[in-house]
């Protein structure tokens, strides 16, 4: 099986809501990085080598029919070289929303990887990689996070074909993204999702 969306949108751009309307769209198993979360002994020291330099796609994706949220996000250029017939789609939210959304959640997580349960560590230190490589690196300001934001928006666009690349923001609902992925639009209402208090519940129940 191979990919056939990958998700550009980096985290707190409504990529958990993505995930289950794929998933219902009948575009799954959809990757996200709860699944990371979920499955650490082996899902982890898959990405850490791909932070290094050395991914290994099909073992990563084994399974899955498209890709959302981090750390899928960080590699959209090898993924589009990977994965030449699939579709992408870029999470989009204004700047300033984004950066307020992020600095209160994935940002205050990675703030201080030591006071962190030991078993997530690893993976907050695999991810504070991830998101510096995305240009994303610790202690920036709340304008840096925005202009971070607008660099990786313009990156996707600069890099993905428009005919290949949709940008989506949650409140759109399903349209649009039916209309990109060819498929007819269900009767019932566009989930929503994974807001700030359910981040926190999330990392939580992770292992």
């Amino acid at each position: 099986m191979r990919l056939k969306v990958v998700g550009a949108g980096i985290g707190r751009t409504g990529t958990y809501s993505l995930k289950i309307a794929l998933n219902q769209l009948g575009v799954g198993p959809c990757y996200h990085m709860e699944e990371v979360l979920h499955n650490m002994s082996s899902h982890l020291p898959l990405w850490q080598a791909a932070v290094q330099g050395n991914p290994d796609w099909p073992a990563i994706y084994q399974g899955y029919q498209s890709a959302v949220d981090w750390p899928t996000a960080r590699f959209f250029r090898e993924l589009y070289a990977e994965y030449p017939k699939a579709k992408f789609i870029l999470g989009y939210r204004s700047p300033q929303s984004w950066a307020e959304s992020f600095s209160q959640t994935i940002y205050q997580l990675l703030s201080d990887i030591e006071k962190a349960p030991a078993e997530q560590r690893e993976w907050l230190t695999m991810v504070t990689e991830l998101i510096t490589q995305n240009g994303i690196p610790p202690g920036l300001d709340v304008a840096g996070l925005e202009n971070a934001f607008i660099a990786h928006t313009e990156a996707v666009k600069a890099e993905i074909p428009a005919g290949r690349l949709l940008v989506f923001e949650a409140k759109d609902g399903w349209e649009p993204l039916c209309l990109f992925l060819g498929v007819p639009v269900p009767d019932e209402p566009f989930p929503r999702t994974n807001n700030r208090n359910e981040f926190w519940e999330l990392v939580k129940g992770a292992p």
